[in-house]
Formats: structure tokens, C-alpha cells, sequence
């Protein structure tokens, strides 16, 4: 039996059984499946279709997609455009059947869906009665507990679901879906069940539903979910609230809903006993969350008296609507709104119950687990002071002194240490008074992992917020491994800064016009503000410390944001002898007068501390010291280029090894304990 396809210019040979010569995979020209069965081959060119393909029809006109006959291709209608299967969402490569109204489907995707639509399911269904699919069951594993069901887009948790051998899942409710139905509220004409491939919102919830499938009325562009068509008209969900919610009309009237704030025209829900109006989706709105936002837990509320938070802001989009319903912490004076909380799943988890609540709420704020232990203290008055300690991240005692002698860095953060502070008497070792004291357990805000983090120390790795490449202590996220450095862990939703009388509010996406720090433009980039002021600074300048040291000047530089000199035209820094901007913020010396840019000051690796050791086993046999090299600059046994920035310097007094950081950065696996990086 032969088949001249379309496809190919060579006819094509009946296979009833595999017979090659050899094991190797066989993949369809069509669908690019591995074909297991008969197929249609072509002697001369190695061309394979496995009988689907093969036989498929060259013209469909779809259940699906009433408006159109869908059209057979071997090739991408777009040319070398991306082509997205308007049912798997995943790129068409090979046979596509295409629509003229832009609608793709894979040859597998398209077939499929005809024969669901033709009830000519037949083999292809397997029934799987369970509660809960993250239970392995034959042929079936895990990757379940995330599938969606194909016609009505919702989870298959706690329900009976279909498993198909191509990777396709479906309700039994909805494999017995009619294609036609009618509708009250759209009597002239009957709806059908289609792809929404137009993208038209929801008649009665107006969400637009991107995938799946919908009933639909081409004719007057009328949509409607396929959970929306049969919407009951009491919804009794207690763990949202706890009396019954009454659907008001089928017809569309405008309201605002009380549970989220935002206005609706369309069908509405009421609770009789609490004169409220929501809208369907808000009726089953968690009543307690967690979320990245905030170290506790936050109640839904339906309005937040004047007494007891006066006029906050949302923390997200720092607008203030006493009117609109949120999420509030009693304890803190929080408050998110309902649709900034819930706009991301990644940004908060449901609680179940109070009880749950109650427990989460204990564990919520910082652990207070100490990093150390007292060894000697004394008194003055009232006041305790810690002058010896064991701390975990050193092997000798601590003690505490009063007076800096000279240039010294936290062992902690790797900034320069100005006050007060812990040190060893054996070794080279140091802490500031906050470094020490930190928690060993911390909640990390705006972080998707919403647990404690741990504090580890004697690292090397890369900022998950900042991105800096960091040494020193760094709380570790016990799922992903993210390391988040102190300086990020350290700072809020609001917090202050030098140059402004206010606070700053943090905005995870802002664009605006430039950077008061920097003078960069901010551009859909984390940013703090003052909206009053538009004041605005980025998120790693925010994080600049407020001293810093450079070989220009033997004195410590501080951080400074306002040019009293108004005496020249021309401003310059004195390391890079190029122009600078009087109000951008600058590291001035004044003792010698002198300014610079604080890049040019700190370089492009700030938080990692000269003369950490650090081990590299591919790299050098000796261990290695982290440095900044002065004139005359050795050359890089790497690259041979000068180390005029950070390098990495044999330990070993006779060896004359040196390298860039940078020459090994991008092969380093940061993360490890500094004396095991590894490549």
C-alpha cells in the first residue's frame, strides 16, 4: 500500500509492523511523536508518518471552532514566526492546522479534540476514580497535582478526573459536556462550546479565560465560562464566610463589590444577614492568608474602622480606600488590598483555620533563637553588656571593644566597622554589635518560600535580591538553597535614607524618570519612593553603606548626597577624573576634600572582604586570599592582564600565584562554604 502525501514528493510505503534494521527511535514527520505502531515511510528520504498523521484530513471543520474550516499545513503559516498551539500552548514545529482568523492547533491537538467532540474517545480514556492525584497511580505520577482540565481550565484536585496517555487530563463532569446549550440570559441564540481563541471576557464574571474552553454565541460575541453557565444560585462557603451567598440577577446591574473594592456589571452575589454585594469569584475569597508581604498572618475584612488604623496605605500599591475590603493585621496596623494580595499565587498560600492560624502566627515573627552565647558580662545601672561571647561562626571566644584603631571590616557584612564591636584576639576576625546579635532563624519578606530562613556564615555566594556576590553571613533558604545577604534580609516594605526627609516606600515594579542616587533612569525596576516628593532610588543603591574605604585617600569616605561647593561649574571625581553630577550621591573625604563616584569607590564586588580565605580545588593546590592589589598591579596568571580590582592571591608566602575574581566568578559555584567552592 502506497500514499502520495501532500507533505512529501516521494511516495510513502505502508509499514504494518516496525522492520528496521536496528533499535533507533522512529519520530513522526507530522507530530514529532516516537512511533511505536504502523506508519507510512518513505524509502529514499528516511520521511515517517506514523497512521494518524498520515491519514489525517486535509480540511477539519472543528466543534470547537464553528467560524471556520481548519486547514491542514506541513509547514508554519507564519514563515519563520513562532507558531503556539492554541490548545497545549507549546510551539508548533511541524503539521499545524491553521485558521484564518489565527488559530493554530497541533495535527495530535487537533485530532484529539475531534474525536472528544465526536465522543470517539475509545481507547484512548483512562477513568481514575482518586481524591488525591499527588498519589501515584499506574502510569501516572506526580506531575498531576499541578494539571489543569483542558475544557474548563480548573485544578483536577478533589475530583474525578480523566488521564490521557498523551498528557491531557479532563473531568468526568466535563467529557460529558453538551456542545450546545441555551442560556436565560441569552435567549435569541443557542451557545456552543469553542475555543475563546478571541480572548472575549466572561459575561457574568468578566475574567478572560486564555485557555480551555468556553460556550460561546459568535454572533453577538457572547462568552461564558463553562462553570459560570451552570453557577449556582446559593453559594455556601464557610471558610470564606460564614453565611450563605444569594445570586442577585442574571441580568447585568453595576455594584461595587464590598469584599475587594472593585466596581463589577454583571451578575452579583449578596449575603441577606450582612447587607453585603460581591462578586462571584469573591464569595469563596480565603478569610486567612500568609503572605511574602508581611511576618504574620492577615484576616480578610470587609472595612477597617477609622480607630484602628487611621489612614494606611496598601503596602503594594500604596493608595488609601477605607472603603475597599483588605487584609488586615490588627497587631502591626497592616493592611493589603484584597486584589494587590491575591494578584500573584506566588505571593501568599491560603490558612485553612484558626487553629493553624494560632500556630503560624507563634512562629511568624523572628526566631530569637540566639547566634551566640554569654560568656562575661557587665552592668551599668539597669543596663547589661555583653563583653565576651561564643558566637557559632567562630571557633574563639569574642570580646567586645569600645575603640577602632584603624580600617577594620565585619566578618558579618563585609562593611567597614566604625563603633563598637566584637573581635577576636587570636585571629582576624570581627563582627559589628548588630552582626552578632542576629537571629539565627528570620523570616525573609517578599520571599515565595514563606518560612524561616537560617543563618549560615564562612560563604561565598551570589545575593538572591541584590545579586551582588557577597562573603560573610547570609540567611539560606532550606528549599531552593537562595542566599539572601544581611543587608537585604535587613530591609522593609518602608524604610529611610539619607537626602530625604521621609520615608521610602518599596515598589516592586516603578518607572519613572531617573534614579537621586545614581541619576540612572528607573525603568520597570524595585524601587523605593516617595510618591509626595517623587523622590526615587533603586534597589542596590539603597543598599550603599554609608562609609567606605579607597586607597585615593588614607581617611574613611562617607556616603553624601548634597554638593555645598557651589563655586565651579564643573563637579569631578578624583578617582576617575571624569564629570560627575552635583546631585547624584557621592563618598567625600573631608579632611582632604576629596569626591567620588561610588562606583568608582567600590568597585564592582563591595560586599566580598579582602583577606577572606577561600579554598578552589580545580584552580590551586594552595589555598587562595581574597585582595585588592596596589600599584605596581601583578598580572593575572589567568587572562595575564593587570589586578586592578578584586583578585585572589596564593596564601602560600612563596608562591607568587594571583588571579581575577573575575577570571573564576562565572565557572564558581557560589552557595558553598568559602573554604569548599567548587567548579
Amino acid at each position: 500500500m502506497e500514499l502520495q502525501h501532500f507533505s512529501h514528493n516521494h511516495p510513502l510505503v505502508f509499514n504494518e509492523e516496525r522492520n528496521l534494521e536496528s533499535d533507533q527511535k522512529v519520530y513522526c514527520s507530522g507530530c514529532e511523536e516516537e512511533i511505536s505502531g504502523p506508519m507510512f515511510s518513505c524509502v529514499t528520504c528516511g520521511f515517517h508518518l506514523d497512521k494518524n498523521c498520515a491519514m489525517a484530513p486535509s480540511e477539519i471543520n472543528h466543534h470547537f471552532h464553528r467560524n471556520h474550516s481548519l486547514h491542514l499545513l506541513s509547514s508554519l503559516p507564519y514563515g519563520a514566526g513562532t507558531c503556539v498551539c492554541n490548545f497545549c500552548d507549546k510551539d508548533c514545529k511541524k503539521f499545524v492546522y491553521h485558521c484564518s482568523c489565527d488559530l493554530d492547533l497541533h495535527i495530535g491537538c487537533a485530532l484529539f479534540l475531534y474525536d472528544i467532540a465526536e465522543r470517539k474517545i475509545g481507547d484512548q480514556l483512562q477513568w481514575i476514580e482518586n481524591k488525591d492525584p499527588s498519589i501515584s497511580t499506574e502510569n501516572h505520577t506526580e506531575k498531576l497535582i499541578k494539571a489543569k482540565c483542558f475544557a474548563c481550565w480548573k485544578p483536577l484536585l478533589d475530583s474525578a478526573y480523566l488521564s490521557l496517555d498523551s498528557g491531557f487530563c479532563l473531568h468526568k463532569k466535563c467529557a460529558e459536556l453538551p456542545l450546545e446549550t441555551n442560556y436565560p440570559r441569552h435567549r435569541q441564540h443557542s451557545l456552543f462550546l469553542q475555543f475563546n481563541s478571541h480572548l472575549v471576557p466572561c459575561k457574568t464574571c468578566k475574567v478572560i479565560q486564555s485557555g480551555g474552553l468556553v460556550y460561546c454565541c459568535s454572533i453577538c460575541n457572547f462568552v461564558l465560562h463553562i462553570e459560570c453557565v451552570s453557577q449556582p444560585p446559593i453559594i455556601e462557603d464557610t471558610s470564606s464566610h460564614e453565611h450563605p451567598f444569594t445570586r442577585l440577577l442574571l441580568r447585568q446591574s453595576s455594584f461595587t463589590c464590598d469584599a475587594c473594592g472593585a466596581s463589577g456589571n454583571y451578575v452579583s452575589y449578596i449575603c441577606l444577614t450582612c447587607s453585603l454585594i460581591v462578586h462571584k469569584k469573591c464569595t469563596s475569597l480565603p478569610r486567612i492568608i500568609k503572605s511574602i508581604w508581611h511576618h504574620h498572618p492577615v484576616f480578610h475584612k470587609y472595612s477597617v474602622v477609622d480607630n484602628e488604623c487611621g489612614a494606611l496605605a496598601c503596602v503594594i500599591c500604596h493608595e488609601i480606600n477605607k472603603e475597599c475590603g483588605s487584609y488586615y493585621c490588627s497587631d502591626c496596623k497592616f493592611i493589603l488590598h484584597v486584589n494587590c494580595a491575591l494578584q500573584d499565587p506566588w505571593w501568599y498560600y491560603k490558612i485553612e483555620s484558626r487553629d493553624a492560624f494560632e500556630k503560624l502566627n507563634q512562629n511568624g515573627a523572628d526566631n530569637v533563637d540566639p547566634s551566640f552565647s554569654v560568656i562575661k558580662e557587665i552592668r551599668h545601672g539597669e543596663n547589661v553588656m555583653n563583653t565576651e561571647m561564643k558566637h557559632f561562626s567562630h571557633e574563639h571566644n569574642l570580646i567586645l571593644h569600645d575603640e577602632v584603631k584603624d580600617h577594620k571590616c565585619c566578618d558579618g557584612c563585609s562593611q567597614l566597622i566604625e563603633t563598637s564591636f566584637y573581635g577576636c584576639l587570636q585571629c582576624d576576625f570581627f563582627l559589628h554589635n548588630s552582626c552578632a546579635e542576629l537571629p539565627r532563624k528570620k523570616q525573609i519578606w517578599i520571599q515565595v518560600h514563606q518560612h524561616s530562613f537560617n543563618l549560615i556564615a564562612d560563604c561565598v555566594y551570589m545575593c538572591g535580591f541584590c545579586n551582588f556576590v557577597c562573603s560573610g553571613f547570609s540567611y539560606k533558604c532550606k528549599i531552593c538553597d537562595d542566599r539572601i545577604c544581611v543587608r537585604c534580609a535587613g530591609l522593609s516594605p518602608a524604610c529611610t535614607s539619607q537626602g530625604h526627609n521621609h520615608p521610602l516606600l518599596f515598589y516592586l515594579k516603578y518607572s519613572g524618570q531617573y534614579c537621586n542616587a545614581c541619576g540612572d533612569s528607573i525603568d520597570n525596576n524595585v524601587t523605593y519612593r516617595c510618591k509626595d516628593c517623587d523622590f526615587n532610588v533603586h534597589y542596590r543603591c539603597i543598599l550603599l553603606p554609608q562609609t567606605a574605604c579607597h586607597k585615593c585617600d588614607e581617611h574613611i569616605l562617607t556616603l553624601t548626597c548634597n554638593e555645598d561647593n557651589d563655586y565651579s561649574e564643573y563637579h569631578y571625581c578624583d578617582i576617575c577624573e571624569e564629570e560627575r553630577s552635583p546631585n547624584n550621591w557621592f563618598y567625600y573625604c573631608a579632611v582632604c576634600d576629596n569626591k567620588a563616584h561610588p562606583k568608582c569607590v567600590l568597585g564592582d564586588h563591595p560586599y566580598v572582604k579582602r583577606g577572606t580565605n577561600v579554598f578552589i580545588e580545580s584552580e590551586h593546590p594552595h589555598s587562595l586570599v581574597f585582595v585588592q592589589k596596589v600599584y605596581p598591579y601583578p598580572e593575572c596568571c589567568k587572562c595575564g592582564q593587570p589586578c586592578l580590582d578584586l583578585a585572589l592571591e596564593c596564601g602560600e608566602t612563596r608562591c607568587t600565584y594571583i588571579v581575577h575574581f573575575t577570571c573564576v566568578e562565572q565557572y564558581s559555584y557560589f552557595g558553598r562554604k568559602a573554604n569548599q567552592i567548587r567548579f
